[in-house]
């Protein structure tokens, strides 16, 4: 996302939440002076930014149900081969290539990789809305399937990848090794971030979401495996 969307999505947030002006600084590429703390727990590495100017560590917690901005501000919804057979029996279907042809959109698009590389992937999506065409992509679309309340009408059966949020993973092959690595999306539109002393007060969350992220890259790998989506690299 360029900076400019990013104030953006603050803009609108900070209506109606506060946001820390050293956060909102850093999410904007002005705070520069931070360090990379990578941290092991069981299969996942985190990567959290370390502010070393305020000798602070940038933590996150949900603040669901008064907070579903994930929700009301999909960028996009890649499904996984085991989200296209729970999410199409949900949704009544009896064979998952009707499901894919009705309900889904096939998309290519490029992000920047970890390594500074530009990763291409090609993806089933769920569509977000039912018009949704392929230029929707990436653009910000309330999910069809979030209530007025800001339930999700197919939990627990909704897409993997809504169960990362606000985090983004990566594969990397450590000699000869898979390694699971994973960070913090910095969209603007999560109000969930704060600043603290040590990593203490997110371990549950850490260790929550460990399995959860493992899981999903296990479950995406296979996926491209299946040749329902791709990854390359340049």
């Amino acid at each position: 996302m360029s900076q400019n969307e990013i104030e953006e999505s603050l803009n609108l947030l900070e209506k109606d939440w506060v946001v820390d002006p050293i956060l909102r600084k850093f999410m904007l590429g002005k705070v520069t002076d931070v360090s990379d703390y990578p941290l092991k727990v069981r299969d996942v590495i985190f990567h959290v930014p370390y502010l070393n100017s305020e000798k602070k560590f940038i933590l996150w917690k949900c603040f669901w149900p008064d907070c579903h901005n994930c929700c009301d501000r999909q960028g996009r919804l890649p499904l996984t081969s085991d989200d296209l057979i729970t999410i199409g029996k949900g949704l009544k279907y009896q064979k998952s290539s009707d499901f894919i042809k009705n309900e889904t959109l096939t998309v290519t698009y490029q992000e920047p990789g970890p390594s500074g590389q530009l990763t291409t992937m090609t993806t089933v999506n769920l569509k977000r809305k039912k018009d949704e065409t392929e230029a929707d992509d990436g653009t910000h679309i309330s999910c069809r399937f979030l209530d007025e309340k800001g339930g999700c009408s197919m939990h627990p059966d909704r897409p993997g990848v809504c169960y990362l949020y606000p985090f983004s993973s990566w594969l990397e092959n450590e000699k000869g090794n898979v390694r699971v690595h994973a960070t913090y999306q910095f969209t603007g539109d999560c109000p969930g971030f704060y600043l603290a002393d040590t990593l203490d007060p997110m371990k549950d969350e850490f260790k929550d979401y460990s399995k959860t992220i493992y899981d999903y890259n296990m479950a995406s790998n296979r996926t491209n495996r299946e040749g329902f989506g791709s990854v390359s690299f340049s």
